[in-house]
């Protein structure tokens, strides 16, 4: 199976894992748009399906729950995993990518995290080409879930982007989410270009507004064509 183009922007099936997470539950709705069924997956309790839906609950460290989630499905927005570390983000993200590569899946939008990058300064802009430093066990296995997906591309030719993501809340809180701010609209239009996109290969990318004050540059990304619309700027007093 491969992504739709950027002109008909439907799938048939997706899989949103994690939905009950915080960034889960705003994208449920969003991605309902997007496809004819979504197929929504987490530990926790889920509510009843919408129309349109349809509710799966599997731990990610149960295979073959997680293969059994993986048919039928084009396309994966993989939020899933945060603790156990080892549990939900080592051996639950391996069991998404083996069951999306036995079941034909072409392609994840992978919840990496800029935690993958935290230790560097903040007066240094990065790329997506910078190298992995970690600040937490956290951030470590979201850059394992990046090699995997490097990997899974380089034998499998099952596309990722691992969205390094920023700060995604209605407003950012404090003087650091000024630089790394997501507002729910533009993750909206961040997952959606990396769904769309006609090829990615495996990109990595960061997540963030077109804020004023930008700690990383997406240059290298812009044939996935995401185009941040919002800004944090409004919000600098009172941060």
């Amino acid at each position: 199976m491969s992504a739709p183009t950027t002109s008909s922007l439907r799938f048939r099936r997706l899989l949103l894992t994690g939905a009950a997470g915080g960034l889960g539950r705003v994208l449920r709705p969003r991605l309902k748009t997007r496809c004819d069924a979504l197929r929504v997956s987490d530990i926790a309790e889920l509510g009843a399906a919408a129309p349109g839906e349809e509710v799966q609950r599997a731990d990610l460290a149960d295979r073959a729950a997680v293969f059994a989630l993986l048919q039928d499905v084009e396309a994966v927005v993989h939020l899933g995993g945060f603790d156990p570390i080892v549990a939900a983000n080592i051996v639950g993200t391996y069991n998404v990518y083996e069951g999306a590569r036995r079941a034909g899946t072409r392609r994840i939008v992978f919840a990496s995290s800029n935690h993958v990058t935290g230790f560097y300064r903040q007066d240094e802009v990065l790329t997506p080409a910078a190298l992995p430093r970690p600040d937490g066990h956290y951030g470590l296995s979201k850059a394992f879930g990046e090699n995997l997906a490097q990997f899974y591309w380089d034998r499998y030719g099952l596309e990722t982007v691992s969205l390094r993501s920023g700060s995604s809340f209605p407003e950012p809180k404090d003087r650091r989410m000024l630089a790394t701010w997501l507002s729910y609209d533009d993750l909206e239009r961040l997952v959606v270009a990396a769904l769309t996109a006609p090829v990615v290969g495996h990109t990595v990318m960061y997540g963030m507004s077109d804020n004023a004050v930008a700690w990383w540059d997406n240059s290298s990304a812009h044939h996935v064509g995401y185009r941040p619309q919002d800004s944090s700027e409004p919000f600098r007093a009172a941060a």
